[in-house]
């Protein structure tokens, strides 16, 4: 039986692909200009949660500052958040100025 050569497996198993072995995300540089970053405020003003450039967030509740802190990423329009305390929770935007996280609505703040 005839075995085909290299050249011709390739051309018909497509374009040879490349991955690398590994990819680094720098977080700042993604999250720096991402249209969702800023304060995000529920209508009655007792919680606010800062979605900062880092992809960290600081969420106030009443007068309590920075009562939750954690990490976050936004893919579309959902948003995950990893709570510095170990708690997971998500989101989604619903156009650009409305959030919808944890049963509750939030506002961008302007």
């Amino acid at each position: 039986m005839r075995q085909r050569c290299d050249r011709h497996q390739n051309r018909t198993a497509g374009p040879a692909v490349r991955t690398p072995a590994r990819i680094t995300i720098d977080r700042r540089s993604t999250m720096q200009d991402h249209p969702y970053l800023g304060m995000w405020v529920t209508a009655d003003g007792h919680i606010r949660q800062e979605l900062l450039p880092d992809g960290r967030y600081d969420e106030q509740r009443g007068t309590r500052r920075s009562a939750y802190r954690g990490r976050y990423e936004v893919r579309g329009t959902h948003i995950d958040y990893w709570d510095d305390t170990g708690f997971t929770a998500d989101g989604t935007f619903v156009g650009e100025d409305r959030l919808h996280h944890g049963g509750m609505v939030f506002l961008r703040e302007r």
